[in-house]
């Protein structure tokens, strides 16, 4: 399915917001429209030529497998996320759906041909790739230093910030796109210890739970200072 910008959702905060109406049309024409339903996987660790894909809706987690056969999640991916790794033979991690997730997907010729094309959108990269960097730094710092309750405060301030639809304020409402597992995995604890801090984060008044995975911010102030951020 080609591409309708007029419609994306994430129009004005992709990388490709850069571009002028003419350069944003002739970009489309190259790329297609794609949906993966929950635990579909966007590309593999080793797969040749991986498509690059700016996410529209959903969420992605960005993972690797080790010997033993444990997965390990290294980054989320959330809307106007760029998903790819430029200037590789191969991939080097899976990218899987954690939810129904809809995407703008790109071969990647066609990605490298638009940075040599058009200089802001090699600059929206850019920027872009140096958040990601910083974003996996503080997630490093965090489960290697921080506490059990700041690691999960820190997370849901995170969760909260992506699924806003501005960059002033944190979103009020926001499902979990992790389970407990996983958000475990991510952060270096056990289930048990998830569900005991995200009990302690509602007696404190910072969330609200609302059904298995819903989240409601009572107090956002109080969460950031629980996470440190």
């Amino acid at each position: 399915m080609n591409l309708a910008c007029a419609t994306c959702p994430v129009r004005e905060t992709a990388a490709c917001s850069v571009l002028t109406p003419e350069e944003r049309n002739a970009m489309a024409t190259a790329g297609r429209s794609r949906v993966l339903k929950r635990g579909e996987m966007l590309f593999a660790a080793g797969d040749e030529d991986a498509a690059c894909a700016t996410l529209q809706s959903g969420a992605l987690k960005v993972s690797a497998v080790d010997v033993d056969g444990n997965e390990q999640i290294l980054a989320l991916v959330h809307p106007a996320g760029f998903i790819g790794e430029l200037f590789a033979p191969f991939a080097h991690h899976d990218v899987v759906a954690l939810t129904e997730s809809r995407l703008c997907t790109f071969a990647k010729a066609d990605i490298e041909r638009a940075i040599e094309d058009y200089p802001a959108m090699a600059r929206a990269l850019l920027r872009r790739s140096q958040a990601d960097l910083l974003a996996t730094r503080s997630l490093l710092e965090l489960t290697g230093h921080a506490s059990a309750e700041a690691r999960l405060a820190a997370l849901l301030h995170d969760f909260a910030a992506a699924a806003s639809d501005s960059s002033c304020h944190l979103a009020q409402r926001f499902e979990l796109p992790l389970t407990r597992g996983e958000i475990g995995n991510m952060l270096g604890l056990t289930i048990e210890t998830v569900s005991r801090k995200l009990g302690e984060l509602e007696e404190m008044g910072a969330i609200l739970r609302e059904g298995k995975r819903g989240i409601v911010l009572r107090n956002p102030q109080l969460l950031q200072e629980i996470s440190g951020r």
